[in-house]
């Protein structure tokens, strides 16, 4: 990727594994400042040595994204320790996988706050600081769940839901205000990070991503472009995600059907849950004596590079322009046959 001229401020939430830390590696090769956020100390001195590694400078800052007050706290301690904020990225979250009657009252609020709340906490903190300096940019890490339920991911794909909700709200009121700090969301597809190995799950067998499965890369070089570009509303990512969303839109009732027939066996592999495994619901997997989980899950067998569909999203316009050309040449080439 082209080193950016003008380095940059970037806060990364759930910087500590998955698409966070790919997305703080992809900033750091510009040359970017990055700010690490999450709970995992391990996860995030691992990151640490990713940033500086790759060109970087990097702070890690520990803090649960639930709680409003410590992120308020850290972002004021960003600032003074690293400079202005320029781009805020959220990522942080928690799930569980598990039937709805499954999952616990305190247990889908766990996920709830962290996942949709730590999202608000991290926004408003953010806009804070770059409501009166008029600009800025927040880059909101979605997922095709953000418009279609699946089953197992209720708490998840409510979050997801809500954080669509209000990231179109605060936009047309950014709009409307006429102000210069931009927000924007990416709706990723099925990755492959480390979350299917930490995840809290009641699955007989091991958790999966919905095939097809992309690498972390490919949703942290869609997080920097967005931040690159923010004046769209929104960007997916694979065409899965596309699918989804589309077909979600024309045939929902269809693809409830075809979900409650498919959507079990696609989020499980074939081989049995350890019954020792790992859960970060309500402490990091990567606690100060854990492991350093990185940027990728189990599944690098299965998982793709790139995104044609990701490429697509950010380039309308190139498409546009060249959908134009082919048919103006067809029109051309008919006329010329005719006489």
């Amino acid at each position: 990727m082209r080193r950016s001229r003008d380095r940059r401020v970037v806060v990364v939430t759930g910087a500590s594994a998955g698409i966070g830390r790919a997305s703080a590696q992809q900033f750091a090769e510009r040359g970017d400042t990055v700010a690490l956020l999450a709970r995992g100390e391990t996860g995030l001195e691992g990151a640490r040595a990713d940033v500086e590694r790759l060109g970087g400078r990097a702070g890690v800052y520990p803090v649960d994204m639930s709680d409003w007050q410590a992120v308020d706290k850290v972002t004021a301690q960003i600032e003074e320790e690293l400079g202005e904020i320029d781009v805020w990225v959220n990522v942080a979250f928690t799930s569980v996988f598990a039937r709805f009657v499954d999952i616990e009252p305190d247990e889908f609020e766990r996920v709830t706050r962290v996942t949709y709340l730590g999202f608000v906490n991290g926004t408003r903190a953010a806009l804070r600081r770059m409501l009166p300096r008029d600009r800025g940019t927040i880059v909101q890490v979605g997922s095709a769940l953000a418009y279609r339920g699946i089953p197992l991911q209720s708490a998840y794909c409510g979050s997801k839901h809500a954080t669509q909700g209000f990231h179109e709200s605060l936009r047309t009121e950014l709009l409307h205000d006429g102000s210069r700090v931009r927000v924007t969301m990416v709706q990723m597809p099925g990755v492959n990070t480390p979350q299917f190995s930490w995840v809290l799950s009641r699955l007989p067998n091991r958790a999966q991503p919905v095939p097809p499965i992309y690498q972390p890369e490919v949703a942290g070089r869609a997080v920097v472009y967005a931040a690159d570009h923010p004046r769209r509303r929104e960007y997916w990512v694979g065409g899965s995600t596309a699918a989804t969303l589309v077909a979600n839109k024309f045939v929902p009732a269809v693809l409830d059907r075809y979900l409650a027939r498919t959507g079990f066996d696609s989020q499980q592999t074939s081989q049995p849950r350890p019954q020792d495994q790992a859960a970060n619901l309500w402490e990091p997997a990567d606690g100060p004596d854990g492991r350093d989980y990185g940027a990728h899950g189990r599944f690098d067998d299965q998982a793709k590079p790139r995104s044609v569909q990701a490429w697509a999203s950010q380039h309308h316009g190139v498409l546009a322009a060249g959908g134009a050309t082919v048919v103006a040449g067809v029109v051309a080439a008919a006329r010329a046959a005719r006489r």
